[in-house]
């Protein structure tokens, strides 16, 4: 596969990454992944699928080049499928690059045009949409302040230096807004980029 123009959608729990990120994806010429459908989509009975579940079924964290792999296998899958189209889509990643070492190793499938930091200082308020989401959407791990908290500090331990690896493609938008203003925001961003300001 040729490398990707890609969006990446950084921000920390309950900053709206895939909210927005779904939003994107229904534009034409958008093509919205996120880290949690990779997982989803993939077939347990696999050599990859085997070897993800013999570190989720004890609690282990997915090593980082494994949950790389199982991204390229979907995007490949994606791509063959006909639903993505590397030379037409923008691909709009959320929930992954997780770390650095996660970026690095998707440097050969991507080409990171532009990183929109969904910031939001209020984290009172993130917690408040977390738990919210936990109950609408059944993720009932999610409701207790303890997962919550430790949840945002894994984000800021790990995922917040990957913003310092993109520094010169970083855009801060305010998550603290409204879904379309969010978005608004981030297509001002993504029209920049393109013409190249």
């Amino acid at each position: 596969m040729t490398r990707i123009k890609s969006i990446l959608l950084i921000g920390s729990p309950g900053a709206g990454k895939g909210t927005v990120g779904k939003i994107l994806g229904s534009v034409p010429g958008f093509f919205h992944v996120a880290c949690g459908e990779v997982f989803r989509a993939l077939d347990p009975r696999s050599e990859l699928g085997r070897e993800f579940i013999s570190y989720s079924s004890k609690g282990q964290l997915v090593p980082d080049d494994l949950t790389i792999r199982l991204w390229q296998q979907h995007l490949r899958n994606l791509s063959i499928m006909g639903e993505l189209r590397p030379e037409e889509h923008f691909l709009v990643l959320d929930g992954i690059p997780r770390s650095v070492a996660q970026a690095k190793l998707m440097e050969p499938e991507t080409d990171v045009r532009l990183v929109c930091h969904l910031d939001c200082t209020d984290r009172s308020k993130l917690a408040e949409r977390i738990r919210r989401r936990s109950l609408h959407e059944n993720r009932l791990d999610d409701i207790h302040d303890e997962t919550i908290q430790r949840r945002f500090r894994i984000f800021d331990e790990e995922t917040m230096p990957v913003l310092d690896h993109y520094r010169d493609r970083v855009v801060p938008i305010d998550a603290a807004k409204k879904p379309f203003q969010v978005l608004r925001s981030i297509l001002d961003a993504f029209e920049r980029v393109e013409r190249g300001g």
